[in-house]
C-alpha cells in the first residue's frame, strides 16, 4: 500500500464531480481503497474522499472517534466506514454549524451549516450495499467528505467568511459557537 499526495484547495480535481465506480470489486479500486486508507491514517483525519489523492471517482470513507459520537450513536463511535457511488438526503428542515478544517485546506477552518439529521446510502468495498442514518458529528463529517465528490469545499458552504482562518489565530482570536470540527 501507499500514502497517497493529497490535492490542495485550487488544484482543478477538487472542482469536478467525481465519477461513479462501476465495479467496487475491480483491482485498480481496491487498490485505491488501500492506498486512501493508508493515506487517511498517515493525515490523522476523520474523512478521505478520492478526489482528494487526485482520483476523480465516487469513493469516499470516513469514521467518527467514540469522543464524538452522539447520544443515538454507540459508545465505541463508527467505525472505518468505506462508501463507494453515495446519495445522501436530509432528514427534516434543521441545519446547524460547527467548525470544519479539511485535508486538502491544511491549517485552516471554517465555520459550516449543514444538515443536521441525514440518510445516507451507497456500497461499501465488496459491493454490500449500506444504508444508514446519521445525526451531529456524523452527518457532518460524511456531507462534508460527500461534497468532495461534488467538487464542493466547505469553504463554499460557509455563510460568513469572518468564521475563516488559521487554526492558530482562531484558537487565541475567535469566538466559537460549537466544537464542531472535521
Amino acid at each position: 500500500m501507499a500514502i497517497l499526495k493529497i490535492a490542495r484547495m485550487g488544484h482543478p480535481v477538487l472542482w469536478q464531480v467525481a465519477a461513479r465506480v462501476e465495479d467496487p470489486t475491480d483491482d485498480e479500486v481496491q487498490r485505491l481503497i488501500a492506498d486512501m486508507k493508508d493515506t487517511l491514517a498517515d493525515a490523522e483525519g476523520v474523512g478521505l474522499a478520492a478526489p482528494q489523492v487526485y482520483v476523480s471517482r465516487a469513493v469516499m470513507m470516513f469514521f467518527v472517534p467514540p469522543s464524538r459520537t452522539t447520544e443515538d450513536e454507540a459508545d465505541d463511535g463508527v467505525p472505518l466506514t468505506v462508501l463507494i457511488n453515495p446519495e445522501i438526503e436530509p432528514i427534516g428542515d434543521t441545519r446547524v454549524g460547527g467548525w470544519e478544517g479539511c485535508l486538502s485546506i491544511p491549517g485552516l477552518q471554517g465555520y459550516v451549516p449543514r444538515w443536521q439529521r441525514i440518510r445516507y446510502r451507497g456500497v461499501d468495498e465488496t459491493g454490500v450495499p449500506i444504508e444508514r442514518e446519521a445525526e451531529g458529528f456524523h452527518a457532518r463529517v460524511v456531507q462534508h467528505e460527500y461534497d468532495h465528490l461534488m467538487g464542493v469545499l466547505y469553504t463554499e458552504r460557509m455563510d460568513d467568511m469572518t468564521q475563516f482562518g488559521f487554526n492558530a489565530e482562531l484558537s487565541r482570536h475567535a469566538t466559537r459557537d460549537t466544537d464542531d470540527e472535521t
